[in-house]
């Protein structure tokens, strides 16, 4: 369900010139769909709720009257109205202006980010490590091979000290 492309099972032969006939079938009856071309949901357009907590702001969100300070009535309804309206068709247009550009934007921002995790950071990490794996096991011989008998003499030298603590009245 959540798959762009299920490869093929493959039983008998190249996949691509299968020589069983079912295999055949299964290929020609499964449409190939493009990973940029999927289809969107339109009605539930924030499927990971990501702006959970920022952008559901209602009239009531900004605008209250506590009691005893009322407005009229048919007053209260066309401010309630005017903002709804307002906040609906201004993000409208604004989406509509500056959300085409704004994707490019952020289309190549997150292109140029994820360039430079996959060919930058990724291997300068894997590099380091392998590099500092090294380094590291040199250090642990020259610590096990020079400190750890000078430490142990140190104990033993300390552990023959006994404290005794008594209470004079």
């Amino acid at each position: 369900q959540g798959f762009l492309y299920t490869a093929p099972v493959r039983e008998q032969g190249n996949i691509y010139k299968p020589n069983n006939k079912m295999m055949a079938d299964e290929l020609s009856e499964k449409a190939v769909r493009d990973v940029h071309t999927k289809e969107i949901d339109l009605v539930n357009r924030d499927p990971k709720h990501l702006n959970d907590d920022v952008v559901k702001i209602d009239f009531e969100d900004v605008i209250a009257e506590p009691e005893g300070t009322h407005s009229f009535d048919g007053i209260w309804k066309a401010s309630f109205t005017t903002f709804t309206v307002t906040k609906y068709w201004f993000y409208r247009l604004l989406s509509a202006i500056f959300g085409i550009p704004m994707a490019l934007i952020w289309g190549i921002y997150f292109a140029i980010l994820s360039f430079l995790h996959i060919w930058a950071v990724v291997p300068c990490i894997r590099s380091y490590l392998i590099e500092i794996q090294c380094i590291s096991r040199v250090y642990s011989i020259c610590i096990h091979t020079f400190c750890d008998p000078l430490f142990e003499a140190i104990g033993k030298m300390f552990s023959s000290i006994r404290f005794t603590v008594r209470k004079e009245i």
